[in-house]
């Protein structure tokens, strides 16, 4: 199977499970806690007995309270799927604020430039997304990750399809001018 294709059915199958989740948001709200819930936990452990490895008291110490905190979270994540979704949607309204405010802030800077109003504009949005977050936060909550999974599922699959097609066409394109210097 040639390269292209196998990006191709990438994008294709990216695509449809970005439908698939946007089709029922809340489900994958929680599959995506409970996923991260897991995650954490691995990592926790992993992080944990890296803890008891090594030498210095406080590196160990260190490495040993990062890890409990981990496996703390990743457990509260994998046993309470929707007070993590709660509590993961309130970061990412922060997050939209936090990095609204700074493009607003930084496009100021950038005002006698051709990238002021598209700074600004950005930031803009981010701060009024986080902030209809925050307004509607008891409709929006439950179903908000599993929109922004889906979202990023079909942007995904469609920069997948169009590498696709861009490697389909630049391999016949480099061929066609191969060849053309073998016949020179």
């Amino acid at each position: 199977m040639k390269t292209w294709v196998k990006w191709l059915i990438l994008g294709i199958l990216s695509i449809a499970f970005g439908l698939f989740v946007l089709a029922n948001p809340v489900a994958a709200s929680i599959a995506v806690t409970t996923l991260a819930g897991i995650m954490f936990a691995v990592s926790g452990g992993i992080q944990l007995v890296a803890g008891f490895g090594e030498e210095s008291t406080g590196a160990k110490l260190m490495g040993i309270a990062l890890g409990v905190l981990m496996l703390f979270l990743g457990v509260s994540l994998m046993f309470h799927p929707l007070q993590g979704v709660i509590s993961l949607t309130l970061l990412v309204a922060i997050l939209f604020l936090a990095s609204g405010i700074a493009r607003v802030i930084t496009s100021f800077q950038m005002r006698d430039t051709l990238f002021f109003w598209p700074m600004l504009l950005s930031g803009a949005l981010s701060v009024l997304l986080g902030g209809y977050i925050l307004a509607n936060f008891a409709t929006v909550a439950p179903s908000l990750l599993g929109i922004l999974l889906g979202i990023e599922l079909l942007f995904n699959g469609a920069g997948l399809m169009a590498l696709a097609f861009f490697l389909r066409t630049a391999r016949g394109a480099i061929k066609d001018k191969l060849e053309g210097r073998l016949k020179s």
